[in-house]
């Protein structure tokens, strides 16, 4: 048997999740930010509108929700062939690694180029440019993203060897995840710092390339610092893409897991494009409060961290997970009420001692929701993977996670769209493109569409097998974790 890896060396790998996590929060928090900017920032701050603002497409989509749908049909096909060819991969370095070294430096650089666009305002000769600019960068960025984070993530089945260690690197890459989120909106507090004299659009792209830099380094330790060969086995998938990936969907399991994952994913998306949104336009508050929210989130969500694996223990991953969604249900309901015109003040007016009372509510809400749903649901696509390895003894951990990586920028896409529509859906009739700015009642209907799909996706999950996939896969150290699967399992019969 290959060795286990030590505590230090899973804190190690979660460093990889902090890298794309960061860059992954800067497309979530700031391609709508920027390209849908307030109605401050525009006529205060001196923000471009460098995309049409309005309800250009159809009287719904917008510009910059109609680019992130488009880039889907790229992934529909990339996703699969990238996890197809790292399962198959013979390369004796591993089948994971070689494909992280080469995706960490091209997959920061597209990052900040995304935002690099300055053909003049959508309005000008040259700003159907900012269109194809924004266009090839988003379908560049998600393909350096597959080819990072399909094989990060199926090494997670693969170094996660028992229950224990699988748990210990989910809840690892999960703070890692929301500390790299949470770095990702520093620019709120640092840009306003530089604004003064580089202008608003290059004090947010200086913030970039020095968080760019900052995932970069963060992405390549673990590629560098931990030799595969060392704890895995390779054993090169025989399928081809089509074989593989026709396979992973007929696992009814995964397929239940997927379509609830889709869910969490607009959902969570739709909190993290959001948030700036609901602490600016919603609570009056100034856009340095946006990275005290998020920040007070992030820690107070790492303090329930520690308690997940014994929670996992007695109430098993699918009720826990159901749990998260109506957790995050209910911070959307609070963000609604706060949305209500004249409960709270308007934008730029520095918010009241009654907004403080809603950002409060919505952070102690969100804290526990957010643990449980970025630490189980990780662990639960690699418990099917491994379930299903050793049901057919092909090795497609890797197609599993290419899987939950389209699930993911299928579902934060699909978020933009419904955002970047319903925030400034609201917006009075007759007016400008140049006077539409995402509204108060618009936010509203955010939240409302964002609490059925988090309804939608916990529903789903009900008809998640957890008993049969736990006793597949359960080893002796796993006893405790499968007792909590069948016991659930009897309940829900009852």
């Amino acid at each position: 048997m290959k060795k286990r890896l030590t505590k230090k060396q899973m804190i190690i790998f979660s460093l990889g999740q902090l890298g794309w996590s960061l860059l992954g929060g800067i497309i979530s928090a700031w391609l709508v930010t920027y390209f849908l900017p307030t109605k401050e920032d525009v006529l205060v701050n001196g923000a471009t509108q460098y995309l049409i603002p309005g309800l250009a497409i159809g009287g719904f989509l917008t510009i910059i929700g109609l680019i992130t749908a488009a880039s889907r049909i790229f992934d529909a096909v990339t996703d699969p062939l990238i996890a197809s060819l790292s399962d198959r991969s013979k390369n004796p370095k591993g089948r994971r690694i070689p494909f992280m070294k080469f995706a960490a430096i091209p997959f920061s650089v597209i990052t900040v180029l995304m935002f690099v666009v300055d053909f003049g305002a959508y309005n000008s000769s040259l700003g159907w440019l900012n269109i194809l600019w924004v266009s090839v960068m988003i379908v560049l960025f998600y393909l350096f993203m597959t080819m990072y984070c399909t094989p990060y993530n199926a090494l997670i089945s693969e170094f996660g060897q028992c229950q224990e260690d699988r748990m210990f690197i989910s809840t690892a890459i999960s703070f890692t995840y929301l500390f790299g989120t949470l770095i990702a909106y520093t620019p709120f507090v640092f840009a306003p710092l530089l604004r003064g004299g580089v202008g608003f659009a290059w004090s947010y792209r200086i913030c970039f390339i020095v968080l760019a830099v900052i995932a970069c380094v963060a992405m390549l330790i673990p590629a560098f610092a931990l030799k595969e060969t060392d704890f895995i086995d390779p054993k090169p998938s025989r399928e081809n893409v089509f074989k593989s990936l026709t396979a992973t969907f007929k696992n009814k399991d995964f397929r239940v897991f997927s379509g609830s994952d889709i869910m969490y994913w607009v959902g969570l998306t739709m909190f993290q494009t959001g948030l700036p949104y609901f602490v600016r336009v919603s609570m009056g508050f100034e856009p340095g409060m946006v990275m005290l929210f998020m920040g007070g989130m992030t820690i107070l969500a790492a303090v329930f961290y520690p308690f997940v694996t014994g929670m996992v223990k007695k109430f098993g991953k699918k009720k826990l997970v159901i749990a998260g969604f109506l957790g995050l249900a209910i911070c959307y309901g609070i963000a609604a009420i706060s949305s209500i015109p004249g409960v709270l003040p308007e934008e730029g007016t520095g918010g009241s001692g009654l907004s403080w009372v809603f950002g409060i509510a919505i952070m102690i809400v969100s804290a526990l929701p957010m643990a449980l749903l970025g630490i189980i649901p990780q662990s639960i696509v690699a418990d099917v993977a491994e379930a299903e390895a050793k049901t057919t003894g092909q090795n497609r951990e890797g197609m599993f996670f290419a899987a939950r990586t389209f699930a993911m920028k299928f579902g934060q896409s699909l978020a933009m769209i419904l955002f970047t529509s319903l925030a400034v859906s609201m917006a009075a009739s007759g007016v400008s493109a140049d006077e539409v700015y995402p509204s108060k009642s618009g936010m509203i209907v955010v939240a409302a569409v964002a609490v059925a799909f988090c309804v939608l996706g916990a529903v789903i999950l009900l008809f998640f097998n957890e008993k049969k996939v736990m006793r597949t896969i359960a080893k002796k150290e796993d006893e405790a974790f499968l007792k909590a699967a069948e016991e659930n399992d009897k309940k829900d019969r009852e």
